[in-house]
């Protein structure tokens, strides 16, 4: 972090590092949802790998005790899947927050930057004004010093 010169450079300074952090905190929930999101199609895939797999079973016949057995799985899978679709759901809420907290960050620092920007247009101002000024001086001072020459005998 550089070091502010004002208490509103500290505090642009400030907000840009919660902003980073909010920021960073954003692409951790974000990398985390995609991770819950892969788990979940993956156990959606071999959710009907099996399903398909007791489909074949049946077709080539089957007897009732395996029959239960793969009936048990499935029903193990679907509230495995039930459990993940739960996980996304919370994970995406946190996705949501924590996006929200990185908006909110973000629009702080905008603020504060339209207050820095306002204050550098303002003092570029006063010195164009402070500059006109002493030029308007130095010319006045000049035609009086010329005035005052011509009118010495």
């Amino acid at each position: 972090m550089r070091s502010a010169s004002t208490p509103l450079e500290t505090l642009v300074d400030l907000a840009r590092d919660a902003r980073d952090q909010a920021g960073q905190a954003l692409a951790g929930e974000r990398a985390s949802e995609r991770q819950v999101a892969g788990q979940l199609e993956s156990l959606g895939r071999y959710r009907l790998e099996y399903a398909q797999r007791l489909q074949q079973a049946m077709g080539e016949g089957i007897d009732p005790a395996t029959m239960r057995n793969y009936q048990r799985f499935l029903d193990s899978l679907d509230d495995a899947l039930a459990r993940a679709r739960q996980a996304l759901a919370a994970q995406q809420q946190r996705v949501g927050r924590s996006q929200a907290q990185w908006q909110q960050e973000q629009r702080k620092l905008s603020s504060y930057d339209t207050l820095v920007s306002r204050r550098a247009m303002q003092q570029s101002l006063q010195e164009q004004r402070r500059e006109l000024r002493t030029s308007d001086d130095l010319v006045n001072g000049r035609l009086v010093r010329e005035r005052y020459a011509s009118s010495e005998p």
